[in-house]
């Protein structure tokens, strides 16, 4: 579950090998995310890794190992940190953030990243009035799944897809953010390390064991990112849906405005059995491509819309 890190961020104006920090963009259960300029005036994204309840820092720069924190759990999520950063960067796809640079410092590691300029699926949704066509929903987790898929190709899994995390640019194609929950499904060792997960977009599996996790665990939560862009709410947590299952069928909800085929999918990807689910994201995507042509608007007209909504404050 995502927690607010209490604990000191760096400073602003920070000297972080080539880096100087000038601004704390989001903190986490796992991390500190800071705005920060390279050599050449480059704007730049980098995480830190921090996890509440194993590590602190109250003053200076330095991460030490809190009172009541486990020594090795700490070093063990420092060592994944490290590896799925270093996998990361082997990720080259503009549906994907890129990592430019990975180092330690501080008794910690450090991850640059590209920063794009947009904003977030969420902020998307909720600064549209009208309800969100299928023609957008289908393109832009389209071009989502074409590097998702390039992310599970390197053996990884992201676990934290939300709209939150789905940055829309300008120019209306979208961009996975925020691998601090990202795990690799294919180590030998067994990781103690507790999961971070969001309310509603998490699938069942990632409550409780790490047993089941693959692929269709991300598929669990495209599938709960699309059901919220359609209705503009979090779908049912997993967790209370496996005592008692209250969550509304997109199906159900449709109000003839978006096609069938399509609430069907998104459906077939919330379903609690993960073995119900489609199993790859190649799967999921040639169930997409077999949907009848959606019929509400051609792509310029969209993207239009779509730079409008950027464009316009919140």
């Amino acid at each position: 579950m995502a927690v607010t890190n209490k604990n000191q961020a760096l400073d602003i104006g920070f000297k972080l090998h080539d880096y100087t920090i000038t601004k704390v963009l989001s903190s986490g259960g796992f991390s500190f995310v800071y705005l920060a300029h390279d050599p050449n005036k480059k704007v730049v994204a980098i995480k830190e890794y921090m996890p509440t309840g194993l590590a602190l820092r109250d003053k200076g720069a330095t991460v030490q190992l809190d009172d009541h924190g486990d020594s090795a759990v700490f070093k063990q999520g420092l060592k994944s940190f490290f590896e799925e950063g270093l996998s990361l960067a082997k990720i080259d796809h503009k549906n994907i953030v890129r990592v430019l640079n990975f180092f330690r410092a501080n008794n910690t590691v450090y991850m640059v990243m590209k920063y794009e300029r947009g904003k977030s699926l969420q902020e998307y949704i909720l600064a549209h009035e009208a309800p969100i066509s299928e023609n957008f929903v289908r393109r832009v987790f389209a071009e989502l799944l074409n590097g998702l898929r390039e992310v599970h190709t390197h053996k990884l899994l992201h676990l934290d897809i939300k709209p939150a995390n789905i940055y829309i640019r300008l120019d209306g194609s979208p961009v996975l953010l925020d691998f601090g929950s990202a795990r690799q499904t294919l180590s030998e060792s067994k990781s103690n390390i507790p999961l971070s997960y969001t309310p509603g977009f998490a699938p069942p599996e990632q409550y409780y064991t790490r047993q089941n996790l693959g692929p269709w665990s991300d598929i669990y939560s495209i599938g709960a990112s699309m059901y919220a862009c359609l209705y503009r709410a979090t779908p049912q947590a997993s967790n209370l849906r496996a005592t008692k299952d209250n969550l509304e069928p997109a199906k159900s909800l449709g109000n003839n405005i978006y096609s069938p085929e399509l609430l069907e999918l998104i459906d077939e990807c919330l379903k609690m059995d993960f073995l119900a689910r489609p199993q790859s994201v190649f799967s999921l995507q040639k169930k997409i491509m077999a949907l009848s042509p959606a019929q509400d608007g051609p792509k310029n007209s969209i993207v239009n819309k779509i730079k409008k909504v950027l464009n316009t404050p919140l």
